[in-house]
């Protein structure tokens, strides 16, 4: 559905995007993620057909913007980071007028049905001037959602959000990529995108450095993972049980809790439960402690740096 081949950006001696290969699945939810500067606003102007390629190309549904400009534009929807409204209309007048740039049909009842899912629907025909930063971001996701697109291209759509108005961004994404939609969003919020993406990439410095799901990005990420075993009682037959397990590197009992560092080449909790119950002991609890996506983001683009700079350990 998003793809890039080679897609490069140069602005004199500064290389903006390196040569990016991206492929967004249909019906995907896919993070884009990366610090300040990494390239993600020129990736997206670049997608959307605003900023020209030095080299590349970027396709939506298979074809480029120049084979079909207005026919792909109309199957796209795109929340922008900034929001530019005209002020001086009521958030009815200004959604009602991109339904009609858009030929959405019934508009009244599509208008009405955003702004009821966003909880605005009460406040439509207030001038958006007085909105807050939180609203007008909200009638932005509207906005983008008004004729129904097949892609959403959302930066930052929950920039400025409260945390109830995080979640209700949060399930109208969910719901939309439910019945179909493929959607690709830019974001600093670490834990949103873990909760909402199927696969993440990460920019740095114009380059993908990392594309995969967050349970594969952690796999390759570390050597060990930490299990937290709450027993019912602690007993040292359980701890030579679990210490013989050929996925078990390493067994630690502090009162009641047996800490087992296993391999992260899958979830070896039900292993543990069982071993657990063989040995005689009864398990009250058990958490497998995961990296975090913001974890995973720091340590992929710090090592990217340091093999910028020649100074990998």
């Amino acid at each position: 559905m998003i793809q890039t081949i080679g897609l490069t950006k140069e602005y004199g001696d500064f290389t903006a995007v390196r040569d990016l290969n991206l492929h967004v699945e249909k019906g995907e939810i896919y993070g884009f993620l990366g610090p300040n500067g990494a390239g993600k606003t020129t990736t997206i102007l670049m997608l959307l057909g605003l900023v020209k390629p030095t080299r590349g190309e970027a396709r939506l549904f298979g074809k480029t913007l120049m084979e079909d400009y207005f026919g792909l534009k109309r199957r796209i929807g795109v929340v922008s980071e900034v929001q530019y409204m005209y002020e001086e209309m009521t958030a009815w007048e200004y959604l009602c007028f991109f339904a009609d740039l858009y030929g959405v049909k019934d508009k009244v009842k599509r208008v009405s049905e955003l702004l009821e899912r966003v909880q605005l629907y009460d406040r439509r025909n207030e001038v958006l001037r007085g909105y807050s930063k939180g609203m007008t971001q909200k009638i932005g996701v509207v906005r983008a959602l008004l004729h129904d697109p097949d892609i959403l291209i959302m930066d930052e759509p929950v920039s400025s959000l409260d945390p109830y108005g995080i979640k209700e961004v949060r399930d109208l994404i969910k719901e939309e990529n439910q019945k179909g939609k493929t959607i690709l969003i830019s974001s600093h919020l670490l834990s949103e995108v873990e909760r909402t993406c199927h696969r993440v990439g990460i920019m740095n410095a114009g380059t993908l450095v990392a594309e995969d799901t967050m349970d594969n990005i952690r796999t390759r990420l570390v050597d060990e993972v930490e299990i937290e075993v709450e027993l019912e009682t602690a007993n040292p037959k359980i701890v030579e049980a679990l210490s013989g397990l050929p996925f078990v590197k390493r067994t630690q009992l502090n009162g009641n809790i047996l800490e087992v560092s296993t391999s992260p080449d899958k979830d070896y909790r039900l292993d543990i439960s069982k071993a657990v119950a063989a040995a005689g002991g009864v398990v009250v609890g058990l958490n497998r402690k995961q990296m975090s996506l913001e974890d995973a983001f720091i340590t992929i683009t710090e090592k990217h740096i340091s093999q910028l700079t020649g100074k990998e350990d």
